[in-house]
């Protein structure tokens, strides 16, 4: 699985965050819900565990299927719940 990804951008951009994800659902229009996958390590047995978030991301073409590999970017308020937009596709 992929993990979390936290580089900031150039100065255009701003302080944007950026995550790799695996696109889980693409039934609606021009919306992805992307599953980001980071291991943390547990407080108190320092045991890796492995944690999951499902985001929402905007996909203007359409072009992302179930199973691709994408970067989403955060950016400003597009609905109710989508904060992210795809940035990269890459093809599983």
């Amino acid at each position: 699985m992929e993990t979390e990804e936290a580089t900031p951008e150039s100065s255009e951009t701003g302080r944007r965050r950026r995550m790799i994800g695996r696109v889980v659902s693409d039934k609606m229009d021009k919306t992805v819900t992307v599953e980001v996958t980071r291991t943390v390590q547990h407080g108190k047995y320092h045991k890796f565990v492995t944690r999951r978030k499902k985001y929402h991301a905007h996909d203007e073409a359409n072009e992302c299927k179930v199973d691709d590999t994408v970067v989403i970017q955060e950016s400003r308020p597009l609905s109710k719940t989508k904060h992210w937009v795809v940035v990269e596709r890459r093809q599983a």
